[in-house]
This record gives structure tokens, C-alpha cells and sequence, in this order.
């Protein structure tokens, strides 16, 4: 006969409390590796650098990995996707350095089949007895039931946005369109392209803007003004989206840039400023912005010499320079950014020199991007751009906007995209010819 806890007998012949005695004995007999090995959550332990040192069946098990080809062969980061890769790099990784652990991270892992999974992710660091780190220590946790909630709790309540909308519909449509009306016409007139190009003492300049769709805004935008001295400022870049929003964003842009360049002409000073005044406005409402933007000083030299530009680039096409020996060549800035994406952004920066009879040319994505060939499904790209230019070379700012604008032409529907276009160049010899501005849709 056993005994209850008190004290009370147990009666004999009863097995049912022997039998959860024997098992529970049994579970506390699992070893920690057993534990470890199948646990209902991933484990992993990296090396500092990210290195994979030990990872468990589980996490193994929902990726479909096998432990030779992960142990001491993969970092962390080779077993997130594309998305969640950036935000380790951006965010996971500075955070837990800083704070030494991170908890429910939302993050995505590659499966081997092609799939995703979603997870929440908890990490500390692991310090030895002098303080220095030694290990990062990582659970995982399946979040795809989580997911699956969140987006049907989403479903229903764009349902119900959806019918509110539809309700309201009738009512609004005749104020709407009109409203619509108005506020286009009123962001186009503030904010998109300057009516006209100043004359530039010393320089020659030629413009072109062609909207996609007559129907809609263009995200394009350029300009050229005055700035400390006898220096001149320009910019051409591009906007994310269309219609009024992207007219607004232009419109924010262009005015930023131009006070940046009268406040500090430097080139890269005044996409970094516009980067900052990008990021601080739309990033914290969860709706970001961004644009391509090139932005230049050109000090004319006349009399003196030489014509100087410096550019400064975030993610926008290089600049085109025709050369007056009859060659063309790209103006590389490599590793600038879009800007507005991110804080801190970096710039690329170039420089170079305009002697009689040099052009130098900025142009949207439209150009490049164009579709060409039988059935519209190749890009017409950098590389024939140069050819094209080199066929044109040397030319004066007129003339090699007029050949691009006929070469815009000759894609037809395969232009689908705004495209701006500035040309800046030093007269071979004294021209009549001044400021060419054309706009068309």
C-alpha cells in the first residue's frame, strides 16, 4: 500500500497513479540534449559574425535543412529571405549589439521547397567573464498561425472600409471628381517643372519633359537657377508614384533642393538634406517616399577657362557627357541611394570639366527603360543610350535634346514611363542659340 500526500493510504491494486508516476519519472529523465534537439521552438547558437555553431532538429525540421550542410557553412542570414536579410542588416543586428538581447522580431526564413516562414525571433548575446562577447544564442518561434490571423483580422476590416467607401460613393462622386480636378491643376501650377529655363551667361541649355499619361501627374521634375558667386545650381530626378501625391512630392523636393543649394552649394550637402527632410516626413506614418535625384554646381569659366561641374547622385542614372572629339562617356557616381529611404543615405559624387563644345546631359529612367523590339520585351538601356549619344557627338545642348527627343519618339508605346531631359554644354564658338525649353505629352 502506498500513501497519498498527508499521509492517507492509497488502496492497493489501483495502477492508474503508478502509471503517470512512471512517466513523469520518464520525462524527467529526458536529457538536455533531448530537450534541446526537440524543443517545440527553434534553437541556434551563432558565432559572432553570424556563423551557425548549432541549430536543433526543430528549426532543421521546418526548413527542410540537413545539420552537415548548416553547421559551420551558413550564417543566420542565409537562412532569412531577401526582406528579412535588409532588416537584420538595418536593424536586428545594430539593436542587439547595442542592447545585448532583442525579443519577437517579426522575420521571414527560406524554406529548402521555395516557401516562407514566418517566425518571431529572440536573440541575446552570450559575454565571457571578461565581458567580451562570444556567442549569440536565437530562439524561433513558428508565427504562420499569427500571420494567417493578422491578415484575415486585415481581410475584414478592408470589408468593412470597403462597404463604409461604397455607401458613401454615390454622394461624393460629383464633389470628388471635382475636387480631384481642382487640386491637380493646382499642385501642376506650384510644383512640377519651371515654365522656363534661365539664360545661363557662358553656357548653353536645353530641356525636355514628356508625361507618360495626359491623364496623370507626372513624378518627373528638373531645374536650373543661380546660386552664391557666379555658380549656378541644377537637379533632375525622379519620384516614386503619380498623380497629385507624387506632384506633392515633387513640389517638396524641388523646393528643399533649392533652398539646400542656396544654403550650402555643395552637391552632395543638398541631397543629403533632402534625404533627411524625406525620411522625417513620410517614413513615420508608414507610407515612405523616395525619388532619384542628380543634383550639380556648374561654375561657367568664360573668359577664364574651363567650365567645372560637380555632381552628387542618390540611385539616379549617370550623367551623359558629349565630348567635342566626338565621343561620349558616362559620368559615373557609384553608391548613391535612393534618397529618402533610409537615414544617412550615401551619396556619389563626380566631377569633371567642359571645354568648347562639350554637352553634358541628365534624363529620367523613362529613357533607358524604354521597351523596344518586336514585342516590347526588351529595355533599351545604358549601353545603346551611349551608342546613340556617340553618333550625336559633338553637339550642342539643342541639338542633342532635339535627337533625343525623336529617339523618344520612335519608341511609341514602348515609352511608358515620364521623361525628363537637361543638357548643359560650353559653346564651341559664340551661338544665337539660347535656352530651348519643349514640353510634351
Amino acid at each position: 500500500m502506498t500513501c497519498r500526500a498527508g499521509g492517507v493510504p492509497e488502496p492497493a491494486g489501483t495502477g492508474g497513479e503508478a502509471s503517470t508516476d512512471a512517466a513523469f519519472t520518464a520525462l524527467l529523465e529526458d536529457s538536455m540534449e533531448d530537450l534541446y534537439e526537440s524543443a517545440p521552438c527553434g534553437y541556434l547558437s551563432t558565432m559572432m559574425d553570424g556563423t551557425i555553431a548549432k541549430i536543433n532538429t526543430t528549426l532543421l525540421d521546418w526548413l527542410g535543412l540537413e545539420r552537415e550542410t548548416v553547421v559551420g557553412r551558413k550564417r543566420f542570414t542565409d537562412l532569412l529571405t531577401i526582406g528579412g536579410k535588409l532588416y537584420h542588416e538595418t536593424h536586428f543586428a545594430p539593436l542587439l549589439r547595442m542592447q545585448g538581447e532583442l525579443r519577437g522580431i517579426a522575420l521571414e526564413m527560406r524554406c529548402r521547397d521555395g516557401g516562407r516562414l514566418p517566425v518571431l525571433v529572440s536573440a541575446v548575446i552570450k559575454h565571457g567573464t571578461g565581458g567580451e562577447p562570444l556567442l549569440i544564442r536565437i530562439t524561433v518561434f513558428d508565427a504562420s498561425d499569427r500571420r494567417a490571423y493578422e491578415k484575415e483580422l486585415l481581410h475584414r476590416r478592408q470589408e468593412a472600409e470597403r462597404a463604409r467607401a461604397e455607401a458613401d460613393e454615390a454622394r461624393r462622386q460629383a464633389e470628388a471628381d471635382r475636387t480631384r480636378l481642382t487640386e491637380a491643376l493646382a499642385v501642376l501650377q506650384r510644383s512640377l517643372v519651371p515654365d522656363s529655363l534661365p539664360e545661363v551667361p557662358g553656357l548653353e541649355t536645353a530641356v525636355h519633359y514628356h508625361t507618360a499619361a495626359p491623364d496623370q501627374l507626372g513624378g518627373d521634375f528638373y531645374d536650373l537657377f543661380p546660386v552664391a558667386g557666379d555658380r549656378w545650381a541644377f537637379f533632375l530626378g525622379d519620384v516614386c508614384g503619380k498623380g497629385p501625391e507624387a506632384a506633392s512630392l515633387t513640389s517638396l523636393v524641388r523646393y528643399t533642393l533649392r533652398a539646400a543649394a542656396h544654403h550650402d552649394p555643395d552637391p552632395a550637402s543638398a541631397l543629403t538634406t533632402l534625404n533627411a527632410v524625406l525620411h522625417e516626413r513620410y517614413t513615420g506614418d508608414g507610407d515612405p517616399r523616395y525619388c532619384t535625384c542628380i543634383v550639380g554646381i556648374v561654375e561657367p569659366g568664360g573668359d577664364r577657362g574651363p567650365t567645372a561641374v560637380r555632381l552628387a547622385s542618390g540611385g539616379h542614372p549617370p550623367a551623359l557627357v558629349l565630348r567635342s572629339d566626338g565621343h561620349a562617356e558616362f559620368l559615373p557616381t557609384p553608391g548613391g541611394l535612393l534618397i529618402g529611404v533610409v537615414p544617412g543615405a550615401p551619396i556619389g559624387t563626380a566631377e569633371t570639366v567642359l571645354g568648347p563644345g562639350d554637352t553634358v546631359v541628365l534624363y529620367t529612367d523613362g529613357l533607358t527603360e524604354a521597351r523596344t523590339g518586336p514585342g516590347r520585351d526588351d529595355l533599351y538601356g545604358e549601353d545603346a543610350l551611349r551608342a546613340f549619344a556617340g553618333d550625336h557627338a559633338p553637339g550642342t545642348p539643342y541639338e542633342v535634346i532635339t535627337a533625343l527627343t525623336g529617339l523618344l519618339e520612335s519608341f511609341g508605346d514602348g515609352l511608358d514611363d515620364d521623361t525628363a531631359l537637361l543638357a548643359l554644354g560650353v559653346p564651341a564658338t559664340p551661338s544665337p542659340v539660347g535656352t530651348v525649353t519643349s514640353h510634351t505629352s
